[in-house]
């Protein structure tokens, strides 16, 4: 066989896929690296994926004229533009360039699968969430009186996000409700991804923070904008949170995956915001009413309480009147016998008393007479002690300088003194004689 150049072989394989080939096929593929030309062409990838693995790929275009028409069309059926990561049904023509190599022509997009595919995917979810005991998990908790401290999963430029805050700050009751924003991506191929971040932010936050609920909202957007939602992965980390989850995604005709598995689903965010003022309200109002039996009641039992006490009271009158009878009848009995007794000792005193003076009298009367008696020997015996009474019998007495002679040591020449009954003699001792 005689070697062929490059181009004459590009241009057999061209022609035998224009022989062999249909014109129009319509084929099933994921839209990958989508992108606007400045021109207004299309440029993208088709793509067959297995879970996470391609299996096959080829590149496409949509010219600009045909993509008007084309993207027109599938917005305004499915509500949403066409974007990466999109699953659609394509009407393509094969080709083949020398140089650019194989792609197709896409030539339509019928936007009913795209609608019909979402509905399937989001059937084998919530078939899938039912069998795992999933569905209804995460309503398991039973939501506090009022719900004070919430973690907001949303895009802080969503309006949702906006309207919901706001909902919440400027109501006219003056209720006072924590927030704290944990941003995410609400729509697009990274959306999941995002939203079970700040899920997993919120749960390691859960022990110092407090928080009561989570609250997921965005602010609306077309059906498939929230594919994200019918995500398992997302269904799966709602209903194993450890925390009951509020959704206000914000669409009236559809609920989401993230819906069924949520604690509390509610239509939009000022839903939402709404639910749990109400909450704050009924708390309010039961507390009120509460206050109310509390008073009703508080006042009946003090009725009762008063009567009670008036009843006592009135026993006790009349218990004390009786006693203090009884006791003052006592007292009587005690002072006449305490009276009766006190007589009779003073009588027994008084008697007592009489023998004792009695007595006192007969023994101070016989003191007496004996302490005369020795009065009267003692006056005898100093009476005959008396020098007087010696003079008078002749005695005299003599002194040297007032001392008896038989004290003192004489000699003679000294002058003595004799005394007699009537007389005072001065002698001179001339001779003193040895006896």
């Amino acid at each position: 066989m005689s070697p062929l150049t490059i181009s004459q072989l590009t241009e057999q394989i061209r022609l035998t896929l224009e022989n062999e080939l249909e014109p129009i096929y319509w084929v099933v593929g994921e839209l990958a690296d989508f992108r606007q030309a400045p021109q207004g062409h299309v440029y993208f990838e088709l793509v067959e994926k297995e879970g996470s693995q391609v299996l096959a790929k080829i590149r496409s275009n949509l010219w600009q004229f045909t993509y008007r028409s084309v993207s027109a069309k599938f917005e305004s059926i499915t509500g949403t533009s066409l974007k990466n990561g999109m699953k659609v049904l394509a009407q393509v023509a094969v080709n083949y360039h020398p140089v650019y190599g194989l792609s197709v022509n896409v030539k339509d997009i019928d936007p009913s699968f795209s609608l019909g595919e979402r509905a399937r995917i989001r059937q084998e979810t919530i078939d899938r969430l039912t069998k795992e005991g999933l569905i209804r998990l995460n309503g398991r908790f039973e939501l506090p009186p009022v719900v004070q401290r919430i973690a907001i999963v949303s895009s802080s430029t969503a309006a949702g996000y906006g309207d919901f805050v706001n909902q919440l700050d400027q109501n006219r009751y003056g209720y006072q409700v924590y927030h704290r924003l944990f941003n995410s991506l609400m729509q697009g191929n990274e959306a999941v991804t995002s939203l079970l971040s700040a899920l997993e932010k919120i749960k390691a936050e859960i022990p110092t923070s407090g928080f009561d609920a989570v609250v997921i909202i965005r602010g609306g957007g077309a059906q498939l904008d929230l594919d994200c939602f019918d995500d398992y992965r997302l269904a799966a980390g709602i209903s194993n949170f450890p925390l009951p989850i509020f959704t206000g995604i914000g669409h009236e005709r559809d609920e989401t995956v993230a819906d069924l598995v949520a604690h509390t689903r509610l239509k939009t965010p000022t839903a939402v915001a709404e639910f749990l003022l109400s909450g704050f309200r009924e708390f309010e109002e039961n507390l009120g009413m509460v206050m109310q039996r509390l008073d009703r009641s508080t006042r009946s039992q003090l009725r009762e309480e008063e009567a009670r006490i008036h009843q006592l009271e009135l026993r006790a009158k009349s218990l004390s009147k009786t006693r203090i009878s009884l006791e003052s009848e006592a007292l009587k009995n005690r002072f006449s016998r305490i009276e009766a007794a006190a007589k009779n000792l003073l009588r027994l005193q008084n008697h007592q008393l009489t023998n004792t003076e009695k007595e006192l009298k007969s023994s101070l009367n016989a003191f007496i007479q004996k302490q005369g008696e020795r009065l009267e020997n003692r006056e005898t015996l100093l009476r005959q002690l008396n020098p007087e009474s010696i003079l008078k019998r002749g005695y005299t007495r003599t002194e040297l300088d007032g001392t008896p002679i038989h004290l003192a040591a004489l000699k003679e020449g000294d002058e003595i003194v004799t005394i007699t009954l009537d007389r005072k003699i001065n002698s001179i001792i001339k001779q003193i004689d040895e006896k």
